[in-house]
């Protein structure tokens, strides 16, 4: 079972199906995750009640802020980049979410930081 990938699709088939709101199993990675998201303008609010995670889904003029997610790196196979090698997702418009040493960070962040990491998934 892959909890990330679980979490990611819960929150694109709320997107899908026109939720206001989807509930995530706990984790501090997850929830790391969707705060992360929520910086980048993909989802609304955040937050943690008991052993769960409530995502407020965004919608701009009636459409989902969030138009697909892409998991890479998968418990079967873990797919690592160096910092030269990090992928740009639809030339800037989308984000790489890589886990590195320095914590959970978006493609340009961590171009920035000049550190590379486990390639967690692709959103655009």
């Amino acid at each position: 079972m892959d909890p990330i990938a679980d979490a990611l699709i819960r929150v694109k088939n709320g997107y899908l199906v026109g939720k206001s709101q989807v509930t995530l199993k706990y984790s501090k990675l997850i929830l790391t995750l969707m705060k992360l998201l929520q910086k980048e303008g993909f989802i609304s609010e955040v937050s943690k009640k008991d052993k769960e995670i409530i995502v407020s889904l965004k919608y701009v003029s009636r459409k989902p802020a969030l138009t697909d997610v892409k998991r890479v790196s998968k418990p079967s196979l873990r797919i690592y980049k160096g910092v030269r090698s990090i992928p740009q997702v639809l030339n800037g418009l989308g984000i790489a979410v890589i886990s590195t040493p320095k914590g959970i960070m978006t493609d340009k962040q961590a171009r920035k930081a000049n550190v590379g990491g486990e390639v967690l998934a692709l959103v655009w």
